[in-house]
């Protein structure tokens, strides 16, 4: 299926979908994203608890929070300690091999090389530019919540990432944001109840751009699965 095109099944979406990390400059509409997210919001909760708050950026909204978050960025590439941890402290097989392998092929994609410090630096800043996507999301989730509802947010997400492919357009879910959390609270008035889960990045994919000819690899389904008759 051509990925340029929208998404006419579920299973075409699911195909499709990729995170792209190079976006073009043409507008999203408000009404498209509203109609996504409006699809999106039909994802299970634990006893319909909802869990979501979504922050749409788009335009001078969008470039101010990425100035802001650039400029903490280039002072401190690590960012600050997340509220919620998203990796392990130590990484261990086989997630440590897949997460090296996918780096190794972007950086490969990018011919940027071990050493190359800024370069790899100025790939990863572009995470906090959304990747020149037109819009930008930045997801939250009250603090007090427990695990059960972490997970309803990630078929939220997913919802979103889907439904956008039914609408020709593309995401990239960048969990990067949230080690930026405290100019983020500031910039957008976060209340302190609310913890940053993750951003995203909304917007047709440019294509020539040889990042996005990435291929991540997907492990066998036995590796993953197991069957009990």
């Amino acid at each position: 299926m051509d990925k340029t095109l929208a998404a006419h099944t579920v299973l075409d979406a699911m195909k499709t979908r990729q995170s792209i990390r190079a976006f073009l400059p043409t507008a999203v509409s408000d009404d498209q994203v509203t109609e996504i997210l409006s699809h999106a919001l039909r994802a299970p909760s634990g006893t319909n608890m909802q869990p979501w708050k979504t922050r749409v950026l788009t335009g001078k909204a969008l470039t101010s929070l990425c100035e802001v978050v650039c400029e903490a960025f280039d002072e401190e590439p690590k960012g600050y300690e997340c509220e919620e941890r998203y990796y392990p402290a130590t990484w261990f097989e086989p997630y440590k091999s897949r997460r090296r392998k996918v780096g190794l092929d972007l950086y490969g994609l990018l011919d940027l090389g071990k050493g190359d410090r800024e370069g790899m630096h100025a790939q990863h800043r572009r995470n906090f530019t959304f990747f020149d996507a037109p819009v930008g999301m930045i997801f939250t989730i009250h603090r007090d919540l427990a695990t059960g509802s972490w997970l309803d947010y990630g078929m939220y997400l997913q919802n979103i990432m889907l439904a956008a492919r039914a609408y020709g357009l593309h995401t990239c879910p960048q969990a990067a944001w949230a080690d930026f959390h405290p100019q983020i609270r500031s910039h957008l008035s976060l209340p302190t109840e609310e913890v940053v889960v993750c951003g995203m990045a909304l917007g047709h994919a440019d294509w020539q751009a040889v990042e996005n000819q990435l291929k991540t690899d997907r492990s066998p389904i036995d590796e993953h699965v197991t069957f009990y008759c």
